[in-house]
């Protein structure tokens, strides 16, 4: 399958899933088992798509590390055990290591704590030329943080900044954040993997039988899970306030591993497509350079 025809694809399965304008956006509108017209029997294509998928991807990127013109910023958002280290993983396969950084945001160090809320992030912003992938990111300063108000005390703001509007001012915050990125060059695309709190039970059950997933287990797994209704409402506002054109949202189903990364594979394409992206044009002295070097070494 050439490249052409596997971007022309790519945008069928990513489209649906994007969220641009999130107004009146409703997450129960999401399926997080919808496979669009693909059902089980076709995994063993989709994944043949996939392999193709990230041969695209290569080549794009290695375009965007030559070019040296645009950078692109992939953040991942999701529930415990929705795939995100898997999804990264496979997608980002194929891509050169050299070109591309894997940042995951845990709890915030004392350092972290006495600075702004997005100062750990913005020192990982991908430099041009490169893929930088945040696995969470400065979002969870709009989740976990809202939904254990604890976590707001830690950080030790004057109490008269902490008020009733302190997440529509960090969404605020946000959409600013992510337009002078836009402006600067930086490409930015979303993901919330939308896992179901049925599947996530299968897996945490799988994590705990099967001996060489125990160590993907945490206690506090069980912990966040409780607090499941918090988190879709804070996931849901998170997309309602912050999706715009410029860095949309991916609202992708991840109740099927091998669905969820053919739609991340396929925004990943479409959106290194629509940059025009080119190697750098030899200028004519460089030609010559290049010529005078060949004849050196067949010399030789």
């Amino acid at each position: 399958m050439g490249t052409k025809d596997i971007i022309k694809r790519a945008r069928g399965f990513s489209k649906p899933f994007r969220v641009t304008d999130a107004n009146g956006f409703r997450l129960k509108n999401f399926d997080p088992s919808e496979t669009l017209h693909l059902d089980s029997e076709d995994k063993p294509r989709a994944k043949e798509a996939l392999a193709f998928g990230i041969e695209a991807l290569a080549e794009l990127q290695d375009k965007l590390y030559a070019q040296d013109r645009w950078a692109v910023l992939l953040v991942f958002q999701a529930m415990d055990a929705a795939g995100k280290d898997g999804t990264i993983k496979h997608v980002m396969s194929g891509v050169n290591p050299q070109g591309c950084q894997v940042y995951s945001f845990k709890s915030p160090s004392a350092e972290d704590l006495d600075h702004d809320f997005l100062w750990r992030c913005m020192k990982y912003v991908p430099e041009r030329g490169h893929i930088g992938i945040f696995n969470r990111s400065y979002y969870e300063e709009t989740l976990v943080v809202r939904v254990h108000r604890e976590f707001l005390e830690k950080q030790t703001l004057p109490p008269e900044l902490v008020t009733k509007d302190i997440w529509k001012e960090r969404f605020q915050d946000i959409r600013n954040f992510e337009r002078y990125l836009t402006r600067n060059g930086v490409v930015i695309r979303k993901f919330f993997l939308n896992v179901s709190k049925e599947e996530q039970k299968k897996r945490f059950l799988e994590r705990l039988e099967n001996a060489e997933k125990n160590w993907k287990f945490s206690a506090n797994d069980i912990k966040e899970r409780s607090f499941w209704d918090n988190y879709m409402r804070a996931y849901e506002d998170m997309i309602r306030h912050t999706a715009s054109p410029e860095a949309p949202w991916y609202v992708v189903p991840a109740d099927n591993k091998w669905f969820t990364r053919i739609v991340v594979a396929a925004a990943c394409i479409e959106t290194l497509d629509s940059l025009n992206l080119r190697y750098p044009k030899v200028s004519e002295e460089k030609l010559k350079d290049l010529a005078a070097a060949k004849q050196m070494l067949i010399r030789e």
